[in-house]
């Protein structure tokens, strides 16, 4: 069934309500193991179908975020899914507590206990009206970088249309696109100012509520934090600090020289070529099927995999006006189908769509038949692994999206993917800051982002500009509104990824094979254990870090 096919219907609340009280009730009166886990097979079914009607709906509203009847439908959602997180709660406490727990175990693995343990400890059904309110303002954010009308040269674009001119070969182009983004943020900062404070009251009160000193704590159990904490990401970002920021500023030294300039601007920041960076060359259609032909030729697993994402147009990839910035995998289970979002724009990341949102939808695709659920619970440090490490195994193939200039790809691609890492630990510190001192006024937030700048990335200058110069830029940063400490996961998935650099330099196919087992154990074992499996290195580790830089330092200079 092709995605526009796909029948909706609203969750009928009564019904699934009436549902999980059943399920709850069965499960207390279950009399042995195995008749408790035909019950749970029951509540996967029941799951299954909730999901798909949640994310249905979800999706076809940031497709289309003025489409009134799925503003309706999300605002539906957000409304119920903590109801429907609390009962879901409430159904693990049986399990949990249950007597036939070791066959339990033994049939969905000691992981999922751990989670369930965390789910606990994240949500409560005093959370309610907190987790609902959260919700509403995490969609007004959405819908107002989505509507964002941003006049220019004439014509009128959205933020992910924009894209190109920020990224232009000339320079005046980039700083008048430049100041045209700005314009458009010093408008509506102080709205978002306001979203954000009420969004920081409202989580430093659920994190109250539920008995912990704030919302950090909170924070990373919601994040599913199975195999590490606070003290192990600022160990990871100390070394960040003291290893990889020499080495991204060694590489922004190295790209001044290369575009001929005598100091760095914001406005240069994601240039890479005098000549301007290296673009897809081709229509959307074109990219889409270069990408098929691609995976074609990578593995018969990814043959297969692409050919059912086109086969049922299982991805919309193309830029429009109403249409919510960003992109993401996510995954229909009543169809045992991947979905990809994305906005093309005509840069360079129309292609990377095709490499890291394949990437977690490859691995979505290889566990569709999986029957227990909770192998399918990845965690987002190592769902990561599986998208930026697809970004290096499709390298080879980049003539096909770049012609000429595919070498230039290549090397902007991974002097990008080292520098990403020091900007993601400051979005990460960042929000530990906000968090900590949930009491800070808006211009001290701002100010605490300008000090993390010159930590991080000491190589920007932002020339007075009053939104950016004013440390205004982590309002451009999605996740950090609606996914709170999500982004510490990519740094850590982006050491294992560049990890996998090195491997299939020496050895693309045992490489490959590495990269299929890690896909295929999923969420079956916790992180470090499923790093050894694979030959991949903790990053949390004392080295890890420095024996990258050690690495790549020879490759770039």
């Amino acid at each position: 069934m092709k995605f526009s096919e796909m029948p909706y219907e609203r969750l009928d609340k009564e019904q699934a309500v009436q549902t999980f009280i059943s399920l709850i009730e069965r499960q207390k009166q279950a009399s042995s193991g195995q008749e408790q886990f035909a019950i749970h097979q029951e509540y996967y079914h029941f799951m299954d179908h909730v999901q798909t009607c949640m994310k249905l709906a979800m999706f076809r509203h940031n497709i289309d975020t003025t489409d009134k009847f799925y503003e309706k439908e999300q605002d539906f959602y957000d409304e119920i899914t903590p109801v429907i997180q609390n009962l879901d709660n409430e159904y693990h406490k049986v399990l949990f507590a249950s007597p036939y727990r070791p066959y339990m175990e033994s049939k969905i693995g000691d992981v999922a206990f751990k989670n369930m343990e965390l789910a606990f400890k994240s949500m409560d059904e005093k959370l309610i009206p907190l987790c609902q309110e959260e919700n509403a303002l995490s969609s007004k954010y959405t819908k107002l970088i989505a509507t964002a009308e941003i006049p220019f040269e004439g014509e009128t674009y959205n933020i992910s249309q924009l894209g190109k001119f920020l990224k232009n070969q000339d320079r005046e182009v980039r700083r008048k696109a430049w100041h045209a983004l700005s314009a458009y943020f010093m408008g509506v900062t102080g709205e978002i100012d306001e979203i954000f404070g009420h969004m920081v009251k409202n989580r430093t009160q659920q994190a109250k509520e539920m008995g912990y000193t704030d919302f950090i704590e909170l924070g990373y159990c919601r994040m599913n934090r199975n195999s590490y904490g606070q003290q192990e990401v600022e160990r990871f970002r100390s070394q960040v600090k003291t290893h990889l920021v020499p080495l991204a500023t060694k590489i922004h030294e190295s790209r001044r020289k290369r575009l001929g300039i005598d100091k760095l601007s914001y406005i240069d920041n994601d240039m890479f070529f005098p000549n301007g960076n290296p673009v897809p060359v081709g229509t959307p259609e074109e990219i889409l099927s270069q990408g098929q032909q691609m995976y074609q030729e990578l593995s018969p697993e990814t043959k297969e995999f692409f050919d059912f994402m086109m086969e049922h147009e299982l991805m919309d990839v193309l830029g429009r006006k109403t249409k919510r910035q960003g992109g993401y995998m996510d995954y229909l289970p009543d169809f045992k189908a991947p979905f990809i979002f994305a906005n093309f724009n005509g840069t360079s990341g129309d292609v990377d769509v095709i490499t890291h949102e394949c990437g977690h939808a490859f691995q979505g695709y290889l566990m569709r038949n999986e029957e227990i659920r909770e192998y399918l619970d990845i965690t987002m440090e190592t769902a990561e692994i599986h998208s930026m490490s697809m970004e290096y195994f499709t390298d080879g193939w980049m003539e096909h999206f770049f012609g000429s200039r595919s070498e230039d790809y290549r090397k902007m691609h991974l002097e990008d993917g080292i520098c990403f890492v020091p900007y993601g630990c400051m979005v990460d510190e960042f929000q530990h800051i906000i968090y900590r001192h949930p009491e800070l006024t808006p211009a001290q937030r701002k100010e605490a982002w300008m000090k993390l700048e010159q930590e991080y990335r000491p190589h920007l200058d932002y020339e007075d500009d009053p939104f950016f110069g004013n440390g205004g830029r982590w309002q451009m940063q999605s996740h950090i509104f609606q996914m709170p400490f999500y982004y510490i996961d990519y740094c850590l998935s982006s050491i294992c990824a560049l990890q996998y650099k090195v491997k299939m330099d020496q050895d693309f196919q045992k490489a490959w094979e590495s990269y299929l087992a890690l896909c295929r154990l999923s969420a079956k074992k916790f992180y470090v254990p499923m790093l050894d499996e694979v030959g991949l290195k903790n990053p949390f580790a004392e080295g890890c870090m420095e024996e990258i830089v050690g690495h790549f330092e020879k490759i770039l200079f």
